[in-house]
């Protein structure tokens, strides 16, 4: 059975290469008519540019909290401390800070 079906193969592989061949001559005058691309040919045709469509959002909502106006005076308080975290390498000091919007 895999004689076989190498010899078909072998068979095969050996006509593709003669079939393809004489499907890609032309007669001689088609050669003399076709010119090469030249500079501006080439220039002319440009890749497609690819749009991307821009969909604006229903509501714009800043990416922090409070998720509100505090107003034009507004300022912040913050308030900073140390505090100990207890981790599975050892107790370790790290900085925490609050903060809030009032109005000024």
């Amino acid at each position: 059975m895999r004689i076989v079906t190498a010899a078909v193969l072998a068979a095969l592989v050996g006509l593709l290469p003669a079939a393809v061949a004489q499907a890609q001559t032309a007669p001689s005058g088609m050669r003399t008519a076709q010119a090469a691309p030249t500079d501006s040919s080439a220039q002319q045709r440009r890749p497609a540019i690819r749009r991307v469509p821009v969909y604006p959002r229903q509501e714009w909502r800043p990416p922090v909290y409070p998720q509100y106006n505090p107003g034009p005076n507004a300022v912040r308080e913050c308030t900073a401390t140390y505090v100990q975290e207890y981790r599975p390498s050892g107790t370790v000091i790290t900085p925490r800070m609050n903060c809030y919007w009032r109005r000024g």
